[in-house]
């Protein structure tokens, strides 16, 4: 007897694609197990039913007791390994103990009714998860298919993309399908908003041929920013930003807290290089908040920002990969403690200091919780006209602290010495 659990995919049509072989697995099977709109198209199955609901993993581990002297079918949604539970259950038990029949994914129909290639779209599903953060994931690509769940609809996916200025897509959106209710078309972002959408459905967004050329890279121009007016100068210069940046050294999916945030420029790049991670950005002044929404926006990257005096407003927070620490309110010493206290083992503190006691305070508290200590003397000089000829105009030095824990790898030329 072929121990394996069968999962089979299936449409929104039931049966009625399912072949004459997938028909025959589920008849003879001894437990049939999915969702309640699933087994609903089996009326007259005889063997055992087993809703799918909460509790999976201790679902999964009985079903893997079981497979051994019954036969079991699982049914899901489309492809069951496309954000489906196939791959859930081959991880647990091991791929050995599954063996998987997909049906046609709803974006395969999707992308089919809409008439468009999908090798070239980017995935994205708030299905269960929370929309934060999609606008810096999504901002600039092409053509991106979402799957979508009763609180994050299409109508509550275009109010947010709306908030973030994001005009230059259109939405296509596809209901049930392969079901007697399937319905599609495009529909305007305005208009999406407003409307109603059954349950089951898929959103693609896709740029407008005439949308504006977005945004690359990093190292954004300062006179980009909304910044304090009239008095200027509460931003990470651009120079000084890029290399900070590089030296946090952050990943897809990075915690950050940005403490001391200014007009949020250090963050807005952040929550760019880590689109999958979360960003934190707190700022004493009330009056440099609104700036920092502004910005927020502006650059489509959904951090959170939080009006607070650290280390105020820092025990909420998730443990952070990279702290960046551009301003401190006078309690150095303590919040450079609390940041290497909390900060996970690979993670990694910058600090910005104009001034030789900032430098020094910096160095000293970095040390003396057990951290290694890197310092750049940052120097530069902006090219200025004067007349028909050039002149340099130097920005206040800034000195970046750069700790971190244990050592770091020798380079080849340090061997090399």
């Amino acid at each position: 007897m072929d121990n394996r659990i069968k999962i089979i995919g299936i449409g929104d049509n039931g049966t009625r694609d399912l072949s004459p072989l997938y028909l025959q697995w589920i008849q003879e099977s001894d437990m049939l197990v999915g969702g309640e709109r699933h087994l609903s198209f089996f009326t007259e199955y005889s063997g055992q039913r087993k809703v799918l609901k909460g509790g999976l993993a201790a679902v999964i581990e009985q079903l893997d007791e079981l497979r051994h002297h019954r036969k079991i079918v699982v049914l899901a949604s489309g492809d069951p390994l496309f954000y489906g539970i196939a791959s859930y259950i081959a991880k647990k038990l091991g791929s050995h103990a599954v063996v998987i029949h997909p049906h046609l994914s709803s974006l395969q129909l999707a992308f089919a009714r809409m008439g468009d290639s999908w090798q070239d779209a980017a995935f994205e599903s708030v299905h269960g998860r929370p929309v934060k953060g999609l606008a810096q994931r999504i901002d600039g690509k092409a053509k991106i298919a979402i799957l979508t769940d009763e609180e994050n609809s299409p109508a509550a996916i275009a109010r947010y993309l709306l908030e973030f200025e994001m005009n230059e897509y259109e939405g296509f959106v596809a209901e049930n399908l392969g079901g007697e209710q399937e319905r599609y078309g495009f529909w305007t972002l305005e208009e999406m908003a407003q409307a109603e959408f059954s349950p089951l459905n898929v959103v693609i967004l896709r740029r407008k041929p005439d949308a504006p050329e977005p945004l690359r890279g990093f190292g954004i121009e300062d006179d980009q920013f909304h910044q304090r007016k009239p008095e200027k100068g509460l931003i990470t210069k651009k120079e000084v930003r890029v290399l900070s940046l590089s030296e946090l050294k952050l990943k897809n999916d990075s915690v950050v807290w940005d403490i001391g945030a200014g007009s949020g420029s250090v963050a807005v790049e952040c929550a760019r290089l880590a689109p999958y991670g979360q960003v934190f950005a707190l700022e004493k002044n009330e009056g440099d908040m609104a700036n920092i929404e502004l910005n927020r926006k502006k650059f489509r990257t959904d951090f959170t920002a939080i009006h607070a005096k650290a280390p105020e407003g820092l025990d909420a927070l998730p443990d952070p990969d990279a702290v960046f620490i551009g301003g401190s309110g006078g309690e150095l010493r303590e919040l450079i403690r609390l940041c290497c206290t909390r900060l996970k083992e690979e993670g990694r503190i910058v600090i910005n200091a104009a001034t030789i006691e900032t430098l020094t305070a910096s160095q000293q508290a970095l040390a003396e919780e057990g951290f290694a200590v890197r310092i750049l003397l940052v120097q530069i000089a902006r090219s200025k006209p004067i007349l028909d000829m050039t002149r340099f105009e130097g920005l206040n030095p800034i000195y970046v602290i750069v700790g971190y824990r244990g050592s770091e790898p020798i380079t080849g030329k340090e061997r090399n010495e």
